[in-house]
């Protein structure tokens, strides 16, 4: 079994495809009801990286050449290396299980992260996926646990909506931006997402690049951009103060257009009970349908233990759909497990 290392920035436009139709084929097993990635922007979207990061990909194909010929591989494993963390994902197509392609894989993880100097590895699986069994099989461990909340634009009372986003307290402004806030909100911005990050430690690994001061959330809209998702925002800005009471950020991704991904939403704890969760996610929602005529849902994550935010995104119409484990393992260990020197 071959694996070769991969760079998505100067492979052919047929390799990329190929990559595409490996993600659809594992996903048709494993969440058949997400929509298809498209091959829209996706080099820029494998490729590129928040500043300081890094990220190496590899392939595993049945013949060699399968990719450059569009035929997908039968594995894909790659590595983001943010801060003192490595973040994996291995991907194996249904029909090559169980027959060691990911543990070869992950070796070459292992050895890369090695090299690299990391002493973990983290990992997001989506729950009752085959990945849960292959990632314990090597010693991970499940550190966190989020729900995924999915929810369809088709069942929305817009009526009801839009009560919720007018049903804000006295004295907070509310405000829709796309392409992240305005430069005079930046500062105040990066703060209340600094502050909750502070008052509420959730516990989980941070396997996804974040921004808590002005200087990285500029760098993370500009990736976001470069990798093909158009990121919106809204505001809640307390008007006596001028400081962000809360914030709700949307991005939706070129690959797959028709499902939105709910990243961000806080509200600092002094200004809860006022409404401002609600107001700003239902406001957001009235956005989207202006601006994505062809969105059709909106996916979310939250902590079981947020128990607030659950209560809003059910009030919006949000189900779950599935839990969404973070896992983590300490290098060595899985070094020795594998035999990497």
């Amino acid at each position: 079994m071959r694996v070769r290392e991969w760079d998505p920035l100067t492979a052919p436009a047929a390799e990329i495809a190929a990559i595409v139709a490996l993600l659809n084929e594992a996903m048709a097993i494993d969440l058949p009801n997400d929509p298809l990635w498209r091959d829209d922007t996706m080099r820029e979207y494998l490729a590129v990286t928040m500043p300081g990061e890094r990220k190496a990909m590899w392939l595993v194909e049945e013949n060699p050449g399968d990719a450059a010929r569009g035929v997908p591989p039968i594995g894909e494993a790659n590595i983001l290396m943010l801060g003192d963390i490595g973040v994996v994902e291995v991907i194996v197509h249904p029909k090559a299980r169980r027959l060691g392609v990911g543990r070869a894989l992950l070796t070459e993880v292992v050895r890369r992260a090695k090299a690299e100097g990391f002493s973990a590895l983290g990992v997001e699986v989506p729950g009752d996926t085959t990945a849960v069994e292959f990632y314990e099989r090597f010693g991970f461990v499940r550190a966190f646990t989020e729900i995924r909340s999915v929810l369809s634009l088709s069942t929305v009372d817009w009526f009801g909506l839009g009560e919720f986003a007018a049903g804000v307290g006295a004295g907070y402004q509310i405000s829709f931006h796309a392409g992240g806030p305005p430069e005079e909100l930046f500062v105040a911005y990066a703060a209340a997402k600094a502050e909750v990050r502070e008052a509420y430690d959730l516990g989980d690994l941070e396997l996804r690049p974040s921004s808590y001061e002005p200087q990285r959330l500029r760098a993370s809209i500009d990736t976001l951009a470069a990798r093909g998702l158009k990121l919106y925002v809204v505001v809640a800005v307390r008007e006596s103060t001028g400081e962000v009471a809360g914030l709700t950020e949307v991005v939706v991704p070129q690959q797959h257009p028709t499902r939105a991904d709910q990243y961000d939403t806080v509200v600092v704890p002094r200004h809860r009970g006022y409404g401002v969760g609600r107001a700003i996610k239902a406001r957001m929602l009235f956005e989207l349908r202006s601006a994505e005529p062809g969105l059709a849902e909106v996916q979310t994550w939250n902590a079981a233990v947020n128990e607030p935010l659950i209560r809003v995104n059910q009030e919006l119409g949000f189900v779950p759909d599935r839990q969404w484990l973070e896992y983590e393992a300490e290098l060595g260990e899985l070094a020795a497990v594998l035999k990497v020197d």
